[in-house]
């Protein structure tokens, strides 16, 4: 099948394997040619939520930088041939990762799952006792748009949406890319209640406390979560409303974890990135676009690999590992205030006129193309591609369809 990318908005229904390949390609190339990271301690590296974005890149980072063994759940679905429809991106990106870590005779085993699931959690913990026997890092990474709760069987769905008043903000419409108004109305209580029950702190602890119950989590393992903060522009729409509502809930099921187990368990403040959630975020794509622009002209630019890599790094060396607030900052790039005065600046005088020229519009489009391999230099988008992940051969397990 030839595959071509098919975008509206914020959503790509069809996704590139060899493209995906690369780019996975590509960052391992990065990974590889930094020096180790030593964090003697973790050896065995549990990421929930690793098929894209920052728990794809914390899962290789573990992988090839720290020559950690990984156990990496995703939510992905395979090809359907016969409706001529390709696999989800996160599922190349784990085939292509899988068999990268083959080559090198790394232990990583991709599990396709619900995480939110007790079969999931089961058959993770059924593959640590026989496998690692105790875990010294969970990576939780997940952005999901609902959630079923595994013991009532309720489905809970996530909202964007500012809390006690209506915003408006400027923005880009990213069929066209060109400047918009977004207006979103208030969240409902009970829309903030469900999206904490989503992307708060609930399922996170569920997880930790099987683990412990079962005896799998090493004295003193790390457990990550990750958060964004961002500058006063995205506050009302992200920081102030339900997904801040839910980002303070994991941070203090965080602070709780540490104070139960013996864990380290910290929230790490990453710098914003595009993302298909990200994507979806008013007024988040134009301050990316505006971002990235400035960032690139200072040099201080990086990817989520990237990212992953320096705070492996600042996990090692220890040294001021939290700010007052007890967050990892590994946004102190982006929030530095040369460049958040620059960005704040260009943000005042955007126009439809001068878009191009204040933001970097191409980059966060290639960047986008790129979550779903389209876009990559060195990949031959007009030739005919198989579309199927053979799961057997690489050793993924597939509980969703066995």
């Amino acid at each position: 099948m030839i595959v071509e990318p098919k975008i509206k908005g914020f959503i790509c229904t069809t996704a590139h394997p060899k493209g995906c390949e690369k780019n996975i390609e590509n960052n391992i190339k990065y990974l590889s040619d930094n020096p180790k990271i030593n964090l003697p301690d973790v050896k065995n590296v549990l990421v929930i939520g690793a098929a894209a974005g920052y728990g794809l890149a914390s899962a290789m980072t573990a992988t090839f930088a720290l020559d950690a063994n990984v156990i990496a759940i995703i939510f992905e679905k395979n090809a359907q041939k016969d409706r001529n429809r390709t696999a989800t991106a996160g599922m190349y990106n784990l085939a292509a990762y899988q068999k990268e870590a083959n080559k090198r005779n790394l232990y990583l085993k991709t599990i396709i799952g619900d995480a939110f699931a007790n079969q999931t959690k089961e058959k993770v913990c059924d593959l640590i006792k026989s496998d690692l026997k105790k875990i010294d890092m969970i990576v939780y990474s997940i952005g999901a748009p609902n959630r079923i709760d595994p013991e009532t069987g309720e489905k809970y769905m996530s909202v964007i949406k500012p809390i006690g008043k209506e915003y408006k903000s400027k923005g880009i419409d990213l069929t066209y890319y060109k400047m918009n108004e977004v207006t979103v109305q208030p969240a409902t209580d009970e829309e903030v209640k469900n999206t904490v029950h989503v992307m708060g702190g609930e399922d996170l602890k569920l997880w930790v406390d099987i683990l412990e119950k079962n005896s799998l989590l090493r004295d003193n393992a790390i457990v990550l979560s990750y958060s964004y903060i961002g500058p006063k522009v995205t506050h009302d729409i992200y920081l102030n409303g339900s997904i801040g509502e839910a980002k303070n809930h994991i941070k203090q099921t965080a602070d709780n974890l540490n104070r139960e187990y013996k864990v380290k368990s910290y929230i790490s403040v990453n710098k914003a990135v595009v993302t298909q959630s990200s994507s979806a975020i008013p007024v988040l794509p134009l301050y990316i676009s505006i971002l990235f622009k400035v960032m690139k002209e200072k040099n201080l630019h990086e990817n989520c690999v990237q990212q992953m890599y320096r705070l492996f790094k600042k996990i090692a060396d220890g040294h001021d590992l939290t700010d007052k607030d007890g967050f990892i900052r590994i946004d102190d790039l982006e929030m530095r205030d040369d460049v958040q005065q620059e960005v704040a600046e260009r943000w005042e005088k955007v126009t439809d006129d001068n878009l191009r020229e204040l933001a970097d519009l191409d980059g966060y489009r290639n960047d986008f193309i790129n979550l779903f391999g389209f876009g990559l230099e060195g990949v031959n988008y007009s030739e005919d591609v198989e579309i199927e992940v053979d799961e057997k051969s690489l050793g993924i397990i597939d509980l969703i369809n066995s």
